[in-house]
Formats: C-alpha cells, structure tokens, sequence
C-alpha cells in the first residue's frame, strides 16, 4: 500500500568514504539501527540477505547511529551492505526516529511506499515479497521458523536526554536566537569564558544549546519574550537569555520561573538595581521566597538557610547575579563601585521557615496568598551581622537585643536612613513566643531599645557622623529638641521580619539595607508563574 510522503533527503558517507545521498533515483530500503541494540543485531542478518539479493536493483543501507558501533557491527555481522554514518544523528533526527531498528522502503523519489519498527516476521516476509515484486528477482533463502514472531525495538540515540536537545537546537525551528561562539576543539571552554569576563570569578556551567533548551523546558513563556530592561546598560533581557544565565549559575530547569521573577523585580524602578549596584556602599539583591514552592524545588529554610550547600538557594541567586553582569553589565570596576564588595554578590537566596511561625508569612504579610509562591528582593549593603543572645528569658529582653545591635547599622548616629531585614531564629521567636508577641510587637521593643536623644546623635568632635547642628539654624537647637528620643528607624515598616534557621542556636541575623524609598531602593515582591 503507497503511503506517498516524501522522506527527508541527505547526505552520508558510508565507511568506504564514499557519499550517499538520498533519494537515489531508485527504489531504496533504509535501515536505522545502534550498535547497543538486541533487535538491530536481529535484523542486520536479514538486511544482509536482502542486499546480497536485490542490490543490483534496489539500494539497500543500513544507517548506523555510532561511529565506533557501525565498525563493530560491520565486523560482528560480516557486512557488505553499504553502512552509513549518522553518529552526529542529524539524519535521524529529521526522520523523527524514537525507535530502532526502524526500517523504510522507498520509491526512487523519496516517496515512502513501506515501513515498520522493531522486528517482526510478518513484516519482514511482506517487505521481501514486495521487493520480489519491484525487482523482478528472487527474494533470498530465509529460515523463517527459526525466527522469533516479533521483538520490540531499543530507543534511538537521537532521543537520548542531552542528545534530543542538542538536536533540537540544530534544527531549523530552534527557539534558540542568541549568538552562539564557536570554541576551538583544543580550548578548555571554562578558561575561555573566564576569559571573556563571563563568569563571577567562579567557574560556571556552559551554556550550549542543548542545556539552553533543557533549560527553557521550564518555562511556557516564549524564549524571545522580553523579560525586562536590565541596568546599567539597559539591555533587552529575553527568556532565552535568562535561560541562558541559569544554565551558566548551575540551575535545574524547574528553577527558570523563580529567576524570571526575580529578574523582573531587580528590575522595577522601585527597586533600582542601577543604584544598587553602583553605590559604593555595595548593595545586592537580597531574595526570599515564599509559598509552596520552596517545598517543590527543595529550598533551604532551616539550619544554615543563609549559607553553602544548597543548590536552589545557591544557583537561583547566583543566576540573578549573572543576569546583571552579563545581560546589564554590572561588573566590579565598570558600573558596580562597591568599596569592599561582599561575598554575598555571589548569591544570597533563602526561603522563610513558615510552618516555625505563628505569623503570616513575609508574601501574606504583604497581600498575597498563603497558596501562592513569591519572591521578594530587598536591597542589602552587607552582612549578615549575628545577633547573639544566649541568656535573655522574655520577649522583652530579646526585643531589647535585637534594637541594641540594630542600632549599630551603618553607624550608631545615623538614624531613619534604611531599612533592615532581621532572620529571626527559632529560639528567638520561641522566647518571644512565651508572651504571644506579635511582629508588631517586636518592631515597638526594637524602635524602642534603639531610640537616643538628638543630644547624643549630633555630629561633634568624637564622630563627623551625624545630624549637623545647622539643621537647627543659627541659634542651634532647643533644649526640649536635643531631650527628642530618635528611633534608629523612620518607621517600624522599615523593620522587616521573617523567620529561618536552625532548631538549636540562639543567633538571630540582620542585612543592612541600602537607602530607603523613592530615592533609593524599595522592596519588590513578585508572583512566581510556574
């Protein structure tokens, strides 16, 4: 029965160094097989029986799928059919092969007249009756009964994970659109992108099509969707091109929703990467996340929530970074002027302990659902700096702690500039919790225990820093104004809470953050779209 569809033409060389093209001109059986496959060893006998028979009228080839494989089985099988060499598996590929030996009879035009998968007996008697019927000739001698009745065929190489992207990413209608840099065979790829200032002074994954596709299998969007307009340089950011980034920071696929999210915070002007960055204070995106999602991908909450070894925590936040350095140009010297730096420019991600807390968490706090997942990026110049409280029994003393070391940001002196994101830990919360305080509660006490008297925030000659006694004109100021008690924060908003870490330990942390409001950094929270 004429199935009449045309098969994909090419080009192989056989193992003689001889090219082959197809269509022949002739009636032609192409047989797709690998080396490591019981059924193609099967069959090769009889594709041999069947070249010896009708090969001077009927082009018979045997397309291998290994280059070390086609000359075992060539040697194996005592071959004189043609063998091809489709180890790049480009060919079959656009043959849209899942499984061999796969076996196609065509007319001289390409156009397929027979085929079928695996091996059956059935199959093959009526594919040599028919090529009995097309040649004229006699079909050769075949011990039919000695013949298993079917077999089912082995996977084709050329959907083998890894494999199946790169050739996906080949083909014509690749999504892939990024430049793509042509590495000599001798180079060690990680030193060249070492040297083409690619990577955070870390080695990093490369990014090749067949990762970028993988990658971009976790993420519906399209991959030349812009994502955002990324400082300093402000470049167009594209799916494809965050994809990209997160294969280079070590990232699964099913992590590509939580960095789009977070890039398109980094980039609100609310949030003002630009200033971030250049500010020689040396500001970085700091990342929560929230919702169920830090279950389903495996972040780290608890013990050592805020440090190595996690691989969510580390490549999500890590992805982000190199998204600015390599889409926007935020790179140490050029645009990025951080005095010190920190190593927290490496990566600083974590999810908040929810079920440690009888608050709302950080994304409900903030108008979202307790069911959605969210990722929230504050500003942080440094830290985190420990809060170590070992001996305080009640909610008040630990609240009075916490606004004691909360004073000391940046500088004593200077008061209502920032805000503050404290990690409580678990032993902390469960002394406050021995008095039933509520957030609300603990940013008073903290309010509180760091509020001082103008007097004492006056700039003088212990510190330049401070509140210059101009601001009181010339008379200077009251008595009643110096007596004023300060908080060290313009307001408990400005305090920003959640709950990680460990079960044991009574060590809180604390990010410093950079300026607050419009003319700074706001934070930015965003749904993540799965």
């Amino acid at each position: 029965m004429a199935i009449e569809s045309a098969l994909p033409s090419f080009t192989l060389t056989d193992f003689g160094n001889v090219d082959r093209s197809f269509p022949t001109g002739r009636n032609t059986l192409l047989c797709f097989v690998h080396e490591e496959c019981e059924t193609c060893a099967l069959s090769l006998p009889l594709i041999e029986a069947t070249h010896r028979a009708f090969g001077d009228a009927i082009d018979v080839w045997v397309v291998g799928q290994d280059t070390p494989g086609n000359a075992l089985l060539i040697e194996r099988h005592d071959l004189t059919v043609p063998m091809l060499d489709d180890d790049a598996l480009s060919v079959s590929f656009a043959y849209d092969l899942d499984t061999v030996p796969a076996i196609f009879l065509t007319d001289g035009e390409g156009q397929q007249l027979r085929s079928f998968i695996g091996f059956g007996r059935e199959d093959w008697r009526a594919l040599i009756a028919e090529l009995c019927s097309l040649s004229a000739l006699t079909g050769p001698d075949i011990m039919w009964d000695d013949l298993p009745e079917s077999r089912p065929g082995c996977g084709s190489r050329s959907v083998e994970p890894m494999i199946a992207e790169r050739l996906r990413a080949e083909s014509v209608g690749s999504p892939l659109r990024a430049r793509r840099v042509e590495i000599g065979s001798d180079d060690d790829v990680h030193e060249f992108l070492f040297a083409q200032g690619l990577t955070d002074g870390l080695p990093v994954v490369p990014p090749t099509p067949q990762r970028v596709l993988r990658m971009l299998g976790g993420t519906t969007r399209d991959p030349q969707e812009q994502v955002a307009v990324v400082p300093p340089n402000l470049a167009p950011v594209t799916v494809e091109k965050v994809a990209i980034n997160s294969v280079m920071a070590g990232c699964k696929p099913e992590y590509l929703p939580v960095v789009l999210a977070a890039v398109e915070a980094m980039c609100t002007d609310e949030f003002n990467i630009h200033g971030v960055s250049a500010t020689t204070m040396g500001g970085t995106p700091l990342m929560l996340i929230n919702g169920p999602i830090r279950d389903r991908l495996g972040f780290n909450s608890k013990l050592g929530a805020l440090g190595t070894g996690n691989r969510p925590n580390a490549a999500i936040g890590r992805a982000v970074r190199l998204v600015l350095r390599n889409i926007g140009g935020g790179k140490p010297g050029g645009t990025e002027r951080s005095t010190h730096g920190s190593p927290s420019k490496f990566t600083l991600c974590f999810a908040e302990w929810e079920e440690r807390t009888p608050w709302d968490p950080y994304h409900v706090e903030h108008g979202f659902k307790a069911e959605d997942s969210v990722v929230t990026l504050f500003a942080a110049t440094g830290g985190p700096s420990l809060i170590i409280d070992q001996t305080s029994r009640s909610a008040r003393q630990i609240g009075g702690s916490i606004g004691m070391v909360l004073e000391g940001i940046a500088h004593p002196k200077t008061h209502g500039a920032s805000d503050t994101f404290l990690v409580l830990c678990p032993e902390h919360l469960d002394t406050l919790q021995t008095e039933g305080w509520t957030k609300e509660q603990l940013r008073a006490r903290i309010q509180e225990a760091s509020s001082r008297p103008m007097r004492e925030l006056l700039a003088d000659e212990d510190s330049g820093v401070g509140i210059s006694s101009d601001r009181f004109g010339d008379d200077g100021p009251t008595e009643d104004q110096l007596r004023e008690m300060v908080p060290k924060f313009a307001n408990p908003a400005n305090i920003h809470i959640v709950v990680a870490g460990s079960e044991a330990g009574k060590f809180s942390s604390v990010f410093q953050g950079w300026a607050t409001g419009p003319r700074g950094s706001q934070i930015v929270s965003r749904k993540i779209e799965e």
